[in-house]
C-alpha cells in the first residue's frame, strides 16, 4: 500500500498520507511520488502545482509538519496550500465549543481592565469608563456600561452590540468604532449596534433585527 497517494479534484490536488503508515515510510514513498512527477513529460508546466494535504485521522506535530514540507520544499514545482485532517485536538475541540456557546458574565471591569473572550456574551456586570469588554462574537448588553464594548474581534462585522449604550464610552465592531457623544443614542434597551453595508458603524432598534441580520433572527427564532 502507498503511504502517499495523489488524486486530482475539482479545486486541484490532494495529497492523501495515510495513517496507517509510519512517518518514515510516509516520507519515502512521498519523495518517490514526486521524484516520478517530476521526471514525468505529460506534468512538465510552468505553473505551480498546489497540494492540500490530507492526513486522515493522523494530526501531525509540529515537527512532521515540518519534514513535510521540507520534502515538498525540494521539488519546486510543488507547494502545500494546507495541511488537514479529519479530525481535531481537544483544544481546537474546547475552542470551538467556546465560540458556539453564550456566556454569562456578571462583573465589574474597572478603569485600565480588559477582558477578552470568545463567542457571544451575555454581560449583566458594570464596566467603568475606561474598562473593555472585548469578543469574538456578539454581545448581549444587560448591565451598566460607561466603557468600551468590542464585538467581532478582530474582524468580523457580522457580529452585533445590543443593549442601552447610551452611556458607553466607545463602540467597536471588528475595525469599526464609535465614540459615543452625549445625547447621540436614547436610552433603550434594544439599541442594536451593527456595521452596515457601507463598512460603517450604525444603530438601530431590536424590532429591525431581522432585516439588520437575517442570520441572527433566525437564531433566536425571531422576535
Amino acid at each position: 500500500m502507498q503511504a502517499a497517494v495523489l488524486r486530482g479534484t475539482q479545486n486541484g490536488y490532494d495529497l492523501v498520507l495515510k495513517q496507517s503508515a509510519s512517518l518514515d515510510q510516509i516520507l519515502v514513498d512521498l519523495k518517490t511520488l514526486l521524484e516520478n512527477l517530476k521526471v514525468d513529460p505529460q506534468a512538465q508546466e510552468t505553473s505551480k502545482v498546489s497540494l492540500d494535504v490530507l492526513t486522515e485521522d493522523r494530526i501531525l506535530t509540529a515537527e512532521e509538519k515540518q519534514q513535510i514540507e521540507q520534502m515538498v520544499g525540494n521539488y519546486p514545482r510543488f507547494e502545500i496550500h494546507k495541511i488537514a485532517a479529519n479530525v481535531i485536538t481537544v483544544a481546537d475541540a474546547q475552542q470551538l465549543r467556546e465560540r458556539e456557546n453564550v456566556h454569562l458574565l456578571s462583573k465589574v471591569i474597572r478603569n485600565g481592565q480588559e477582558v477578552s473572550m470568545q463567542g457571544d456574551v451575555l454581560f449583566l456586570g458594570t464596566i467603568h469608563e475606561g474598562g473593555k469588554l472585548c469578543t469574538t462574537g456578539n454581545i448581549f448588553s444587560m448591565g451598566n456600561v460607561g466603557g468600551i464594548l468590542q464585538a467581532g474581534y478582530p474582524d468580523d462585522e457580522s457580529k452585533l452590540v445590543m443593549g442601552n449604550l447610551e452611556s458607553a464610552q466607545q463602540i467597536r465592531i471588528a475595525e469599526q468604532f464609535d465614540i459615543i457623544e452625549p445625547d447621540e443614542l436614547q436610552p433603550s434597551p434594544q439599541t442594536i449596534a451593527y456595521v452596515n453595508d457601507l463598512h460603517v458603524l450604525s444603530y438601530g432598534h431590536l424590532d429591525k433585527l431581522k432585516k439588520i441580520n437575517p442570520k441572527l433572527y433566525n437564531q433566536i427564532g425571531g422576535i
